[in-house]
C-alpha cells in the first residue's frame, strides 16, 4: 500500500497542487494563509471550541452525504480544504495546540453528527510538552473507546504521529523538538497501532510516507520541520482518498 500511495502522489502532486485546483501562486497563498494568517489561529481555546461546537451543530441538524470527521491539532487544522478528497463531505474538528487531554475533553462536541468516518491525529503536541508515552497511549485509548462508543456506525481511524525535521528544523520550538527523537515517535507510533487493535478500531499508518532517508520529516513536504506545506498536504491527501477508497468504497 506504501508504494501505491507514493506511486499516486507522484501523479496527484502534478494534478492537485501546481495545475488543477492549486495553481503555483495559489499554492504559495495556500501556504502563507495556512501558517500565518488563518483567522482560527488567532481564537482563543475556548472560542475555538465555541466555532467547533456550531460547526457540529449544523452538521447534525442538516447531516451531509458521507461524512468525514478530522480532528486533532494544527496539522489537522491547516488541512487546506481545496486538498480533501472531493467524493465525501468534511467536517474539520481540529484546534491549533491540540493535546490528546484536551481532545478527549471535547470530543463531546460532535456527539450529534453522524459520519461515516473520524480521522484522528493527536500526540506531537503533548510529546512537545515533555508528556510520557503511557500517558499519552493512556488518553489515546480512551479517545479511540469513546468514539467507538458514540458513533458505532462509524469507521474510526487513528493515524500515526508524523515525524519532525530534527536539525533541519527552524519552527520557533526547534529546541523542544530536538528532545523527541524520532525513533521515540516511530516507537510510540507501533504502540499506538497495537492500542488500536485492541480497541478495535482503524489505524493509519502515515509515518514512511513523510520521512527521508535518516527518518525525518522530509524537507519537501514541510514549511518549518513541524507543519506541512501544501506538498506535504497532498500526500495526506493521497493517503485518505485510498482509505477511502479501499475501506469505504467510492459512493457512486
Amino acid at each position: 500500500m506504501l508504494a501505491v500511495i507514493l506511486l499516486i502522489w507522484q501523479q496527484q502532486r502534478l494534478k492537485a497542487v501546481f495545475v488543477d485546483p492549486l495553481s503555483p501562486d495559489q499554492v504559495r497563498q495556500t501556504q502563507a494563509v495556512t501558517l500565518d494568517f488563518n483567522p482560527r489561529h488567532q481564537l482563543n481555546y475556548q472560542q475555538w471550541r465555541d466555532i467547533l461546537k456550531q460547526e457540529a451543530k449544523v452538521a447534525s441538524e442538516q447531516p451531509p452525504q458521507r461524512l468525514s470527521i478530522l480532528t486533532g491539532d494544527s496539522l489537522t487544522l491547516w488541512f487546506p480544504p481545496e486538498l480533501l478528497p472531493e467524493d465525501r463531505n468534511w467536517l474539520n474538528q481540529a484546534i491549533s495546540g491540540e493535546s490528546s487531554h484536551g481532545l478527549l475533553k471535547r470530543l463531546n462536541l460532535f456527539d450529534s453528527t453522524q459520519p461515516e468516518v473520524i480521522f484522528v491525529m493527536i500526540g506531537i503536541n503533548d510529546l512537545i510538552r515533555g508528556v510520557s508515552d503511557q500517558v499519552i497511549l493512556n488518553n489515546q485509548r480512551r479517545i479511540m473507546a469513546y468514539l467507538r462508543q458514540q458513533h458505532p456506525q462509524a469507521q474510526i481511524v487513528v493515524q500515526s504521529i508524523l515525524p519532525h525535521g530534527d536539525e533541519a528544523a527552524t519552527w520557533e520550538g526547534r529546541d523542544k523538538l530536538l528532545k523527541i527523537p524520532n525513533s521515540r515517535i516511530r516507537q510510540l507510533n507501533q504502540q499506538l497501532q497495537n492500542t488500536a487493535a485492541k480497541v478495535g478500531v482503524k489505524y493509519l499508518d502515515l509515518y514512511p510516507l513523510f520521512t527521508n532517508q535518516q527518518g525525518n520529516l522530509r524537507n519537501e513536504f514541510t514549511t518549518d520541520g513541524l507543519h506541512l506545506n501544501p506538498t506535504g498536504y497532498v500526500v495526506w491527501r493521497t493517503a485518505l482518498q485510498m482509505y477511502s477508497n479501499m475501506e469505504l468504497g467510492s459512493g457512486e
